[in-house]
């Protein structure tokens, strides 16, 4: 647990970033970059003659899904939305991983359905402007589909990892990096102008810490970490980054929000982690 909860942390300064530094780049292009620099760290441990095609193929289908279309939908959302907003409408990430985990196991329980609703009023009370606008529905579909991506990827690797326990966690990160880069290439290739692709300095140092370490550094604890927890912790640390990262976002980047709005939406989502959670308290560890 402390171990995701260092990553959350770590997380909680890549919304700001991206928004303010990054938002003039083709958001394909910073998925490519970011997750290329994240496969090249861990390349070096790629050992295909230590898991089989079929398990190497699935690992790198859970990072295209986790990671790769996650990023290319997540970082899409910003063309639409403030940093903070983005932010706080990944609070349904936590049940779509109890709702999903309910589903795999045929056990799904009526309050989950209850605490899902609970989290989108709140997510929809937030917003400053009216939720009903373009910009604001696009990104927030845009954002709960990189939600179900990165809540798919955890629970298919955390039910896969026990399986393969005689291999050291980096040995399978690769895999899971590897698919993760492959799927923003195959999508950033034919949609960005490379030739006009021209990051100033002090963009490639944010793509570079992004890349290496929120990503590549972050990915892998998080992924280490996460067999270590049953579902119903696992999706309650899905929203530890959510306080810090919307203060971030408010106080560094100075980005506008309604208060008022703010404190409601944030007890509202709140109340829907905990009716989540206390739904199934003794969830056995995985």
């Amino acid at each position: 647990m402390p171990l995701l909860l260092a990553v959350s942390l770590l997380w909680a300064f890549s919304p700001g970033l991206i928004k303010h530094f990054l938002g003039d780049l083709p958001a394909p292009a910073v998925a490519v970059i970011r997750l290329g620099l994240t496969f090249a760290v861990f390349a070096p441990f790629l050992r295909p003659q230590l898991v089989a095609r079929r398990t190497a193929a699935w690992l790198a289908g859970i990072g295209a899904l986790q990671f790769g279309i996650m990023y290319l939908l997540y970082l899409q959302a910003f063309r639409f939305l403030q940093g903070h907003e983005v932010f706080l409408f990944t609070i349904l990430t936590p049940l779509y991983v109890v709702l999903l985990d309910s589903a795999l196991n045929n056990h799904l329980r009526p309050r989950h359905g209850l605490a899902a609703l609970l989290s989108v009023l709140g997510a929809a009370v937030v917003v400053p402007r009216a939720v009903g606008t373009a910009n604001v529905m696009i990104g927030f579909l845009l954002v709960q589909g990189a939600n179900l991506c990165f809540a798919a990827g955890q629970v298919a690797y955390q039910r896969t990892r026990p399986a393969l326990a005689h291999l050291p966690d980096h040995a399978l990160f690769a895999w899971l990096a590897l698919g993760g880069f492959a799927a923003t290439a195959v999508v950033a290739g034919p949609l960005v102008r490379w030739s006009a692709f021209g990051p100033s300095g002090e963009q490639w140092l944010i793509l570079a810490f992004l890349g290496l370490i929120a990503s590549g550094g972050g990915f892998y604890l998080w992924n280490r970490a996460l067999p270590k927890v049953n579902p119903g912790t696992l999706a309650a640390l899905n929203n530890a980054k959510i306080p810090l990262g919307v203060a971030l976002s408010l106080v560094i980047f100075r980005e506008p929000a309604d208060l008022t709005r703010l404190g409601a939406g944030l007890l509202l989502l709140a109340a829907a982690v905990w009716l989540a959670e206390s739904a199934d308290p003794k969830a056995p560890p995985v």
